[in-house]
């Protein structure tokens, strides 16, 4: 049964994945609408570029979260786990840390670029150019918390394990 929490949870992911899968077919419409009307018909779509770039960018964004999130990063586990196997949990927790440390600049450095950007305005679309660094943001407090998680549940099963 799961919790009310969980349930959260899955709906929110399930929606990042909607989200991304509705992004990279608008992407593709786009695209292809312009290239149709560039040689067919000598027009095109002025904002499709940057639509499809901000497209882009919230993907690779959430994908990165969507990745962490199923440990699906590029990791070198075997040659810890063959030489070292009782430190696995310690470079496990070392590697949580400087995921923590990583995306909290990606967080910070990133909302700065929000807000210092928010008032320059784009000629094509008329949005603002701080929409391309919201997706930034938004990963990287996504992977934080998806770190921490996984920090704390390292510690909890340690826990468990010495209570047996």
């Amino acid at each position: 049964m799961m919790s009310s929490f969980d349930r959260f949870l899955h709906l929110f992911w399930r929606s990042i994945d909607t989200l991304m899968a509705f992004l990279l077919a608008m992407m593709v419409v786009l695209v292809f609408a312009n290239v149709v009307l560039r040689y067919g018909f000598s027009s095109g779509i002025r904002s499709s570029v940057e639509l499809s770039r901000l497209g882009f960018v919230w993907i690779v964004m959430l994908g990165a979260a969507v990745t962490l999130r199923h440990g699906e990063h590029l990791s070198i586990n075997d040659v810890a786990e063959a030489l070292l196997p009782k430190l696995v949990p310690f470079f496990r927790r070392v590697s949580g840390i400087v995921i923590l440390v990583s995306v909290s600049m990606l967080f910070w450095g990133s909302t700065k670029q929000v807000l210092a950007n928010w008032n320059n305005i784009s000629q094509l679309t008329g949005l603002p150019k701080s929409l391309l660094y919201v997706p930034a943001s938004f990963s990287g407090l996504l992977m934080g918390l998806i770190t921490l998680r996984q920090l704390l549940s390292l510690d909890t099963t340690k826990q468990r394990e010495s209570d047996s």
